[in-house]
Formats: structure tokens, sequence, C-alpha cells
């Protein structure tokens, strides 16, 4: 029988330590990490994991920010053959319950700052059977990840069979739906996934990439960290993407790459900083996660002018990476979201699954070995998301004769507010607790800052100012979540069948400033 030699996360790491052991991997902090230091931290984090009585294919879960040890977690899982589970950090109460215990984790890993917010729910977690801290933390519990880590005496042997088509993680991707939906992603997918990053986005050992965007969302992790360190570049990662820092440490570290949504690139492009630090080591400007407007693409381009920018488009449930316009592509099709990466087969299809005409609207559906493998727990939403072999994206494009797909809206109502999917109907179903609404939609609005900023029209039952509704949202969703603006109306507009036309709200309040806004 010939033998088998399964490509792994975690020997992607192994190998670049073995080419490039002496070089740094990753500047986090006070901390540096070369990849032979990297490599024996991930077998030291793995082999407590194991000896804390976790088995192959438990799931833990990391609630965090940026971090060493985030990454060390995710990598120490990846080794020792169990599922990480990342957690938005913006979460709290009964949403990080669903989240941790939806998946029913054994074991979840915080940052001491956001203990509080587990403690709150620990009752409601009865499969946690280990809490520990990701670091600085006081030795209790199941321990800390970056203790482990850096420990002294000989790096472990670990002994865990782990194959190509074993889950490595659950990514949370909100739909339509209130309960956000866990896909299922095997090492396999997300191998693959690397490979098709590193050719379309022109990835390079050489480069000197900063990662600043939250690692809980695949974009920063799947796109651009773990793909770099399969190359064995040195890599930066700061806690959060602040534009006075970013810029500074782009001229400080010698930055040649950097990653961001819209609303980060108009932050920093209107940074005073922006026109006096010398940016001249930047040659690669990657820019995804929600739509980036023309006009500040261009400002960006005229103002950085050797530097190549690519959009990277796509969704958690394919690693993320879908499609990619290349620099030399931006001349001709600004708006575009570019042609599909290496290991992504697409079509544009109608209702009922037939191919469009070129130009004509449809579905963008994908086929490829980057898909997750369904969704935890979730066997309808599944069947629904994966027909005759191929998976709807919910994304509705059109395709030109080139193959250049532009994105004109989502199928479902899902708002990306910074970059980050929103489900309408989650938002409208914390506003109809409040006793003064009848009624409620929630729209996306164009914003300057967010893109796109969620916005509630309600009719109300009784007399209640916006401004409680707004109070009202804060108790019961995440800031992120809460309406930036609230407008009051008599009554909303439906069809004959009696669905909501919330196109017609959209076209009605983008743009106007009379609603009370937070």
């Amino acid at each position: 029988m010939t033998p088998s030699f399964p490509s792994t996360i975690s020997d992607l790491v192994r190998r670049s330590a073995a080419r490039v052991p002496d070089r740094v991997a990753l500047h986090a902090g006070p901390r540096s990490w070369t990849y032979r230091a990297l490599d024996e931290a991930v077998s030291r984090v793995a082999a407590r994991l194991l000896g804390l009585g976790l088995v192959k294919g438990d799931r833990v879960a990391g609630y965090g920010r940026n971090s060493d040890a985030y990454v060390l977690l995710f990598l120490g899982c990846a080794r020792a053959g169990l599922v990480h589970v990342p957690v938005n950090y913006n979460v709290a109460g009964e949403e990080l319950r669903y989240l941790v215990g939806q998946p029913e984790c054994a074991a979840v890993f915080v940052d001491p700052s956001l203990s509080g917010q587990v403690d709150a729910i620990a009752d409601g977690l009865p499969a946690v059977r280990h809490r520990g801290t990701l670091r600085d933390g006081d030795g209790g519990g199941a321990g800390d990840v970056l203790a482990w880590a850096t420990a002294e005496g000989p790096v472990p042997a670990v002994v865990a069979d782990v194959r190509d088509a074993d889950l490595a993680q659950l990514l949370f991707t909100s739909g339509t739906t209130s309960a956000p939906k866990g896909a299922m992603m095997t090492h396999r997918a997300l191998v693959h996934e690397y490979v098709s990053c590193i050719v379309a986005l022109d990835l390079d050992e050489r480069d000197v990439p900063v990662h600043a965007l939250p690692l809980y969302h695949s974009a920063q992790m799947h796109v651009f960290l773990v793909p770099y360190l399969a190359l064995g570049a040195t890599a930066h990662l700061v806690e959060a993407p602040d534009p006075a820092d970013l810029l500074e440490r782009v001229e400080r570290d010698g930055i040649t790459s950097l990653f961001a949504p819209p609303t980060v690139w108009i932050a920093l492009g209107e940074h005073p900083d922006f026109r006096t630090r010398d940016l001249g080591t930047l040659t690669k400007a990657y820019y995804g996660a929600s739509i980036m407007p023309v006009p500040v693409l261009q400002r960006l381009r005229e103002a950085l002018p050797g530097v190549g920018f690519y959009n990277a488009f796509g969704q958690s449930e394919i690693g993320p990476l879908a499609t990619v316009l290349r620099p030399e592509e931006h001349d001709a099709r600004p708006d575009a979201a570019g042609r599909p990466v290496l290991f992504v087969e697409l079509r544009v299809v109608d209702e009922e699954g037939r191919d469009v005409a070129d130009g004509e609207l449809g579905e963008c559906i994908y086929r490829s070995p980057q898909l997750c493998t369904g969704y935890w727990g979730k066997p309808e939403a599944t069947a629904e998301a994966f027909r005759d072999g191929w998976f709807r994206s919910g994304d509705l494009v059109r395709r030109d004769a080139e193959g250049y797909v532009f994105v004109v809206d989502r199928v479902k109502d899902v708002i990306n507010t910074g970059g980050v999917l929103v489900a309408s109907r989650e938002v409208e179903e914390a506003l109809y607790t409040h006793p003064a609404v009848a009624e409620v939609a929630v729209i996306a609005t164009p914003h300057e800052r967010w893109i796109e900023a969620i916005t509630a029209v309600v009719v109300l039952r009784e007399g209640a100012a916006p401004d409680a509704l707004i109070a009202h949202a804060k108790e019961h969703l995440a800031p992120f979540k809460v309406p930036k603006a609230v407008h009051v109306v008599d009554v909303l507009p439906k069809n004959p069948s009696g669905k909501l036309l919330k196109r017609e709200l959209r076209e009605r309040f983008s743009g106007d400033g009379s609603a009370v806004a937070r």
C-alpha cells in the first residue's frame, strides 16, 4: 500500500522552520519569534492541549484580540488535531454563549481583559471542561498559552494523527437568520486556499507584511498571515488597525504589504500623517471585506502611485478568497471584484440554477477544494447552500465576457458594516423586543466611515424616542450591530403579498440626514 503524506496547516510552519530556521517569522509586541522558535512553541502548545485530555476533533475556542498567543493557539490546535473556533471579541452575553456552546467547545482560552464576559455565561456552557488564558494569565485553570509556548526544557514530541481531511477550524458566518453558522474548514481546504492567495496576490517571502485586522476574521488569518508564514516571510502583528500607528510602522519597519478593509483605507488616507510619513517601501496594498467606493480607490491610487492595489473578494465558506482584481486590471475595471483564483470555479446562475448570459445579473456559485464541508450541526442549512455540487454564495453579481465579476448586491439581506457581516433580521428581532415597536425594517445605507451603516426604519406602537431604541439595541446586541440611525415612519412599504420592499427604503433614506444618529 502506498503511504499517504497529508499536507496540513502545521506542516506549513514546520517546513518554513526547516528552510529558514533563524529568520524572524513574527514580530508581536515585545516579542519576536524565529521560525525555529515558532515551530517549537507550536509543539509545546499542542502537547499541553493534548495533556489536558483533549482528543482529536475536540473544539477549542479562542476569544481574544490579536497577539502571538492567539496565533500559537490556532497553530497548536492544528498540530494537535483539534478544531479551533475563533470568537469575535466584540460579542458578549447570549451571542458569546452561542458561539462557544453551539459547537460544544471543550475548552476556551481568553484574554484576561475579556474573562468577565466568559464568567457571565459560564453556567450556560456545560461542554466546556477547560478554561485558560491566551496571555498574561495567573496560572489558574487550564493554563496560559503564552506561558506554555515560552517554557524551558526539551521540545515535546506531539503524537497526533492529523489528516488533511480533518477539520481545522469552524468559521462562524452570519447569514439572514440571527443564529450564525459555523463553516467547517478542513486542513485540505485551507491549504488549497493559501496556495490560491500566494499566486493571485503575488505574496513573496521577501515581503514585509503588517497584520492589523482581527485574526478571528478569516481574511487576515487565512488570506495573509498563514500564507506568509508558509512562505517564510517576516510578519508584523499588531492588536488593532490604528491609522497613526500603521503609517508609522510603514515608515519605521519598512512595511511592503498591507491589507485593510475600505473603512481603514479611508481613515489612513484622511489622517494627517498620510502626507508626511515616508511610505516609499509600501508596494502592495490589499483591500476587501466590503466594497471599496471607486472615488476613494482612485484617490488612494493617485496618492500612492508606486503601489499596486489588489481587490480581494470572497466569503468565509471558501477560505475566504474567491476572486482577485490585480493592479494591472484596475485601470479598465476599477469597480470589478476580479476573476476567480487558482482553485476556484465560478458560475453565475438564475434562481433555477441555470447559467445566465454575460452581463446579466445572477447569483455567484462556487465549486472548489477550498470550500467548507458544510455548517456545523446544521444539515438543512448545508443542504440549502450546497446544491448539485455547487455552493450558493448569496451574492448577486454580473460577469463580463472576459470573466470579470462585478458585485451588485447580496441576495440575502446581510449588511456589510466595516467589513463585518451583520444579519438584518438579527437586529430587527432585537428591536422587536421593545414594547414601542410595531414594525421594523433594518437596511444598509451608505456611510462615509463604515461604507454601509446599519439603519433601522420603525413604525411605533406608542410614543418612544429613537434614542431609546438605540439604547435598547445596545443592551441586546454587540456594539457593531447597533443601528447607526433610526427613522420613524407611519407605514413600511410592502408589495401585494406583504413582503417588505427594503430597496425602496434604501432609496428613500440613503443620504437622508434627518435620522437620529448614534
